[in-house]
């Protein structure tokens, strides 16, 4: 089937452009939080069925293994059938998996939850594939970073709301004993699903084919997504650096709530359960004004100073005792908060004809997620849960090394900058400037300005 005729994301209207992003952005909600409440139920099924924190780490394995499993056939399927079905596809894993939540509860069957939870991140890594990649490529790669930090912080909203609900609904008088509040809460975001996925099938989204994006870049002289795919290194190395972040992010998250219990400070596990939302509330917050900072900040110069900072408050969190590391477990959570986004960005920045491939290949990194919590919760059974925070600390290490080293790699070829730079610009003033006047610049470059002042839209994100 050949891929659906489209445009890039600078041939868009204004209008047009700040719907396609609303309408996307609505998405990251979704999986934002259906996130939030797989952390806290990993703590509650501890409770219900009686099973360690390892055992307990059967969800994680399921939802993050899908994303392994299922992300490089999404980024196909959409390389043929383009965004919009790909969204479809993804929201109907979704909706079926919340669904199948209600029998697991009712029979109480910890097999039946781990065998949805994997469906549900079938469909949610569909949906990351494409919403991930449509907002990154839906205006100029220099706010790239930028967008998918604005739409990204309606998952950060998400995810607190979903401890919250937890800590009112699971964790209170009998339902801290039981799974009936379980199946309402799952039934409801299945219909969350299907009322998207009705909204979507009616609604009209422009589609952003990976052929007019490699013109776009190739008419202002970038060769960074020509070659085969394996030559991709930025963005090879950017799953790698994705593995092994959302790996530590997902294992901070999963254990915060036995962490919190743990401290012996007095905290039971409703009050852990509120903490943690008010965690994921410091993960938005970080978010938002990482939108701000990226609008000015060099992304990959940015996400190494943040991935050093991830690095030391996660090793001061399985160090210090008491409130002193709950106040750095706040502080690791802000730091998380542009990491994803960024390296999601800067993994598939000017792929070109490889755009899809790449961005199923960085979210396959997200089964990171399944490896690290088994690792934190078998340390964390045989010494203390707050020393179990020594192996995330090895994730957010090597997320800085990629950072530090797309850094060294832009300085050798274009000077260090410390300002976020215009990439595409740059590269069209330098065709310009390397014409003599007795020759032209193709038809494409010279319209390549009339196209900067549609795509002036997407610096929407700049002013909010």
């Amino acid at each position: 089937m050949a891929p659906p005729a489209g445009t890039t994301g600078a041939q868009l209207g204004r209008r047009q452009w700040a719907f396609s992003f609303a309408l996307v952005t609505s998405l990251f909600f979704t999986w934002g939080f259906a996130y939030g409440l797989l952390d806290v139920l990993n703590a509650h099924f501890q409770t219900v069925f009686g099973i360690s924190k390892l055992q307990s780490t059967l969800l994680q394995l399921a939802y993050f293994g899908a994303y392994f499993v299922w992300a490089p056939f999404a980024g196909t399927f959409m390389r043929r059938v383009g965004y919009k079905k790909g969204i479809h596809i993804g929201l109907a894993l979704y909706s079926i998996g919340a669904i199948f939540f209600w029998p697991s509860a009712k029979y109480e069957t910890y097999g039946g939850f781990v065998g949805s939870t994997f469906v549900i991140g079938c469909g949610l890594s569909t949906l990351e594939v494409a919403a991930n990649s449509y907002i990154s490529v839906l205006g100029t790669p220099q706010y790239a970073a930028a967008r998918l930090n604005f739409s990204q912080g309606f998952q950060g909203v998400a995810s607190f709301a979903g401890p919250l609900i937890a800590s009112r609904w699971f964790f209170t008088g009998a339902n801290a004993t039981s799974l009936g509040t379980v199946q309402w809460v799952y039934l409801a975001v299945a219909g969350l699903g299907i009322a998207l996925n009705i909204l979507f099938f009616f609604c009209d989204l422009p589609e952003i084919t990976e052929d007019a994006l490699a013109e776009e870049i190739d008419e202002v002289g970038i060769t960074d997504g020509q070659g085969p795919f394996w030559q991709q290194y930025r963005c090879i190395f950017g799953f790698v650096a994705q593995t092994a972040y959302v790996g530590a992010q997902v294992t901070v998250a999963s254990f915060a709530v036995n962490f919190l219990v743990d401290q012996g400070v007095g905290i039971d596990q409703s009050k852990a359960s509120q903490l943690f939302s008010l965690c994921q509330v410091t993960f938005t917050i970080g978010r938002f004004v990482g939108v701000l900072v990226l609008n000015f900040i060099d992304p990959a110069l940015l996400l190494a100073f943040y991935g050093f900072c991830c690095s030391l408050f996660c090793l001061l969190v399985s160090q210090l005792p008491g409130y002193s590391a709950v106040a750095c477990l706040f502080c690791l959570f802000f730091f998380e908060s542009i990491c994803y986004p960024c390296i999601f960005t800067l993994g598939t920045k000017n792929l070109g004809l490889h755009t899809k491939r790449g961005s199923g290949l960085i979210v396959m990194g997200v089964g990171g997620g399944a490896w690290y919590p088994p690792a934190q919760g078998a340390l964390a059974d045989k010494t203390y849960t707050r020393h179990s925070y020594l192996v995330p600390a090895s994730g957010y290490i090597a997320m800085t090394l990629y950072a530090a080293g797309l850094v060294v790699d832009q300085s050798r070829k274009n000077g260090f900058s410390f300002r976020n730079r215009d990439e595409l610009t740059a590269n069209l003033k330098r065709a310009t400037d390397n014409f003599s006047p007795t020759e032209s610049l193709p038809g494409d470059a010279k319209g390549r300005s009339s196209s900067e002042k549609k795509v002036s839209s997407d610096e929407l994100v700049k002013v909010v």
